[in-house]
């Protein structure tokens, strides 16, 4: 191909797609620095491309500066940038601010609540309703509420030979 500037081998190729309709504009590189397409001093390196590509789609990222580092482990917040992995649990807490909103942006939350089969469905509750009886059950014998905490006790007893009522009935299949 040949540049369409002034017709010597083109080098950059850009493709342009604007509301539905395709654009291509070959270059030599002398004509793309002209045109401020391309600098030769730019390293074409996948980190830069990539940055690129964040800003013009998502916009500055924020964030820790990239010199703050995790005390514990020592890996610093431009690692996890350029690596994509924390070090240690402690990096949730030192990088919080870079990394709240991307964990937004990758999984809708920043909150984890936990993985269940969709085969799993009313059991997730009534295993979440056990282990808050049993959490009350911990609280009133630490209060000595002795006549509570044997309530609480009979109705955990209740609960778990439903639950292994309803387990029995599959374990046939």
């Amino acid at each position: 191909m040949k540049c369409q500037v002034c017709s010597a081998p083109a080098s950059v190729h850009l493709t342009d797609i604007v509301g539905g309709k395709k654009r291509e504009v070959h270059l030599c590189q002398k004509c793309a620095e002209e045109q401020n397409v391309v600098s030769l001093k730019s390293a074409f390196g996948l980190q830069s491309l990539l940055e690129g590509l964040l800003k013009v789609h998502v916009g500055t990222v924020g964030g820790p500066p990239a010199g703050v580092s995790c005390p514990s482990c020592g890996i610093k917040y431009k690692e996890f940038r350029s690596g994509g992995r924390l070090g240690c649990p402690a990096d949730y807490d030192v990088f919080q601010q870079g990394l709240m909103p991307l964990l937004d942006r990758i999984h809708g939350a920043t909150q984890h609540r936990g993985k269940r089969p969709c085969r799993q469905g009313s059991g997730h509750a009534s295993l979440r309703h056990l282990i808050q009886l049993q959490r009350q059950l911990q609280g009133a014998v630490a209060d000595e509420r002795f006549e509570e905490a044997a309530r609480l006790r009979d109705l955990i007893r209740e609960e778990e030979r439903e639950k292994a009522g309803q387990s029995g009935g599959d374990a046939g299949r």
